[in-house]
């Protein structure tokens, strides 16, 4: 009897389960049709915004859909309030075609270039990297920012040029169109990777101003070499004295024909400074030179430089922090 009883308790607990899971179900199927019929009256109610185009579109169609996508365009209003901050104001111009505002970026009569560079300067002079425009050599060479940036511009499409390896533009074709003789250099067998468009001109120089001579963004030549070369940097215990001056005693940064950026292949380099001590520096003069005092044929001619590199030997050439004589001849 009481095996009976609990499986008549089960039987009916069971079924208890089926229909309130069906019942849910059911509810479920109803509400969702309610709610997809109300999604679509709730969207329709609520109208969407118009698109706000500024009233110089009307002519200007070409040069307002440049700027729609930049942060010009997105700060613009009807009124076209960006395009008359840099073009000047157009009042009478919506009333009179004819009467032309005091455009200072006009192509006809365009304003200085220190006039040019205070329209943009009234918007991004809060710009860290615009602290020494006025210090820049840009700026004292009449240089404009519309010389390089233009906010109408053309579609970036991606370059098809030897050796170029990204699709952004290559910083170093506008900088060449003014320094042709660094765009010369950067075509030279041993370079940075700069036509590679691995690296920037301005990863080294700021254009927009800087303290130092050449516009540089760290302090001093050797600063800025070693801001990627760490390994040079030291301090050594046996430093090479003209690393310790200056980097460009010995490379040139832009491009070189002899290989590591360097101004003269190697022994020549270290000839120019060590021609006198130790083994010849110079095969021409001393007491085993090619030649003797008197002039003649030197019979017993060192052959310790000839195809051979003074980097055999002394191969810490920026320092060495090696012991004893190995370290102070910057040797293995």
């Amino acid at each position: 009897m009481r095996s009976n009883s609990f499986a008549s308790a089960l039987a009916y607990a069971v079924a208890f389960c089926a229909w309130a899971m069906c019942h849910s179900a059911a509810a479920q199927q109803q509400a969702a049709p309610a709610a997809t019929e109300a999604a679509p009256k709730s969207a329709e109610a609520a109208p969407k915004p118009a698109p706000t185009m500024p009233v110089c579109a009307a002519c200007h169609e070409r040069q307002t859909q440049s700027i729609v996508f930049t942060a010009h365009g997105a700060m613009n209003d009807a009124q076209g309030s960006m395009c008359q901050a840099c073009h000047g104001d157009a009042s009478e111009h919506l009333k009179d075609p004819s009467k032309k505002p005091e455009n200072p970026f006009s192509k006809i009569v365009p304003a200085t270039a220190a006039k040019q560079s205070s329209v943009c300067l009234t918007c991004h002079v809060g710009n860290r990297h615009l602290a020494f425009w006025e210090s820049g050599m840009h700026a004292k060479q009449d240089v404009s920012c519309a010389n390089c940036h233009v906010m109408h511009g053309t579609e970036h499409n991606p370059p098809i040029a030897p050796f170029t390896t990204s699709f952004r533009p290559n910083e170093a074709d506008l900088c060449g169109t003014c320094h042709q003789p660094i765009r010369a250099a950067i075509m030279k067998p041993s370079h940075h990777p700069i036509i590679e468009n691995k690296m920037k001109c301005s990863d080294c120089h700021n254009p927009h101003g800087a303290l130092t001579p050449v516009m540089l963004k760290q302090e001093s030549v050797n600063a800025q070499c070693t801001s990627c070369h760490a390994d040079k940097r030291g301090p050594f215990v046996f430093p090479h004295p003209p690393v310790d001056e200056n980097c460009l005693s010995c490379h040139t940064p832009h491009g070189s024909v002899h290989y590591k950026l360097t101004n003269e292949h190697v022994p020549n380099l270290c000839q120019d400074c060590h021609d006198w001590s130790k083994h010849p520096g110079s095969f021409y003069g001393a007491d085993k030179g090619w030649l003797t005092p008197q002039g003649a044929p030197n019979s017993s001619v060192s052959t310790r430089l000839i195809a051979r590199s003074c980097l055999n030997c002394h191969n810490a050439i920026h320092g060495s922090n090696a012991p004893g004589a190995r370290g102070k001849f910057l040797t293995r």
